[in-house]
């Protein structure tokens, strides 16, 4: 038997419904699959958007996690038994041992603590995914500014080195003048501003000067979205790819028809289906990359065990977090 985070249903709080319970072992991976002893996976607030199992049946949780090979199906001649890698995404990740795809494991370097590795892939990745998406305005990497808000989450600090190294303006938005100080010295060349000032706006506009504001990628929704979108200039573009706010994004058509914004999604679900394997694989490897250069953006909010799932969860949510909650197998 081995131990898992499980869940009955997805109607209800996470912090309720996730709870340690002992399940089967894996039997031997079966043709391309590697058999895993998970050391450590992260939460993500994606995670925590629970799908239904069948009735009657309790399902595994989490996409990503990090540990070493145990064992290896037929015709898988890497990675090899006793390597460390990090894995997504495998739905049913959050468990002591795991069967996936080999070809989902990526190798972890030995420099990288486990915290570190467990986030290896999600969040580098999604930063990527924005950056070619916001890329796609045909002013930016010109004139053009981006707005990066919530950009003192793991996936906004990456977004901001993404735009760095290619030379792409940013504006940080954060919530709290705290946090924009952290910023300003983590970053010093690059402008940030936090919504506790009533006048945080205007202070984008300022910054922006005459150029124009292209884009804003947003992991928040409801009204921090709106507010970005009348920051756009025309023909300006949100790119959202979160849902953290409960409410809806309030919207008149007028904010579109007057200058012509754009609206976009992404997900990382998506990518896998709309992206060829090769892309993928490719896409994986720059993200890794990134990572591994740069780990002091993979910061950790806090770790926990298994038995202290719920208060993991809550942590995901609590006000002031920086890093990813990580949880240890």
């Amino acid at each position: 038997m081995t131990l898992a985070i499980t869940y009955p249903a997805s109607n209800g709080q996470p912090a309720d419904l996730l709870e340690v319970t002992e399940i089967t072992d894996p039997p031997a991976p079966g043709s391309g699959q590697i058999q895993m002893d998970v050391r450590a996976f992260p939460i993500h607030p994606g995670d925590l958007y629970l799908t239904s199992p069948p009735r009657g049946q309790r399902a595994v949780a989490g996409l990503e996690a990090t540990g070493v090979v145990a064992a290896v199906g037929p015709g898988v001649s890497a990675p090899a038994v006793g390597s460390r890698v990090t894995v997504f995404p495998n739905p049913g990740s959050w468990a002591q041992r795991i069967n996936v795809a080999a070809e989902l494991a990526v190798p972890v370097p030995d420099s990288l603590a486990d915290e570190v590795a467990a986030q290896l892939v999600c969040n580098p990745l999604t930063a990527l995914l924005l950056h070619r998406a916001a890329q796609q305005h045909f002013t930016v990497g010109f004139d053009g500014i981006v707005i990066n808000n919530a950009a003192n989450s793991s996936v906004g600090r990456l977004f901001t080195v993404w735009a760095g190294h290619r030379r792409i303006d940013t504006i940080s938005v954060v919530r709290s003048t705290h946090r924009a100080q952290q910023l300003a010295e983590r970053y010093p060349v690059v402008p940030v501003v936090s919504t506790d000032n009533d006048e945080w706006a205007k202070q984008v506009r300022a910054i922006a000067g005459r150029r124009p504001i292209s884009v804003a990628v947003d992991p928040v929704g409801g009204q921090a979205a709106a507010d970005l979108i009348s920051l756009l200039a025309p023909g300006g573009m949100l790119i959202t790819y979160g849902m953290l706010a409960a409410e809806n994004i309030p919207l008149h058509a007028s904010a579109l028809l007057g200058t012509e914004i754009g609206l976009r999604g992404l997900s990382i679900g998506r990518w896998l289906t709309g992206v060829a394997p090769e892309r993928r694989a490719s896409d994986v490897a720059a993200a890794v990359a990134l990572a591994a250069t740069r780990p002091s953006e993979l910061d950790v909010a806090g770790t926990y065990s298994l038995g202290q799932i719920t208060d993991a969860v809550n942590h995901v949510s609590r006000a002031g977090k920086i890093g990813t909650v990580i949880v240890h197998t």
